[in-house]
């Protein structure tokens, strides 16, 4: 049977207590703390004790924070977004190209002594 507009509050109890095992259970809100407000608890209960970091105007002459150093690590093992991609470095790109043509190498060997066997290449 079905209603057309809003049912009364009597119906909507009744209807409450015919679902008895679950009658009650989500009457009552609940406010969880959340994932940010554990994260935001956490790094404020670890940073209470560390010191603040020094503004660049108090800094000496021979400090870098992201200077030449992070720059050349940047480029020679490679960088993460901000959004968590990540950009291979020189030392990166290399060693995959080294193991591409290792790879290949290795590949056709195998390929040309198992084809020379099948088809009967020369001998030397």
């Amino acid at each position: 049977m079905s209603a057309i507009g809003p049912i009364t509050d009597a119906d909507r109890d009744r209807i409450r207590k015919e679902g008895q095992p679950l009658y009650g259970h989500y009457d009552q809100p609940v406010d969880r703390e959340s994932a940010y407000e554990k994260l935001k608890n956490r790094t404020a209960a670890r940073t209470a004790g560390a010191p603040a970091p020094a503004p660049e105007a108090q800094r000496g002459p021979g400090t870098t924070t992201s200077g030449i150093g992070d720059t050349l690590s940047g480029i020679l093992f490679g960088t993460t977004g901000p959004r968590g991609g990540h950009h291979e470095g020189l030392l990166d790109s290399a060693a995959k190209s080294a193991a591409r043509a290792m790879g290949s190498n290795v590949g056709r060997a195998i390929i040309r002594g198992a084809l020379g066997s099948i088809l009967g290449g020369r001998s030397r």
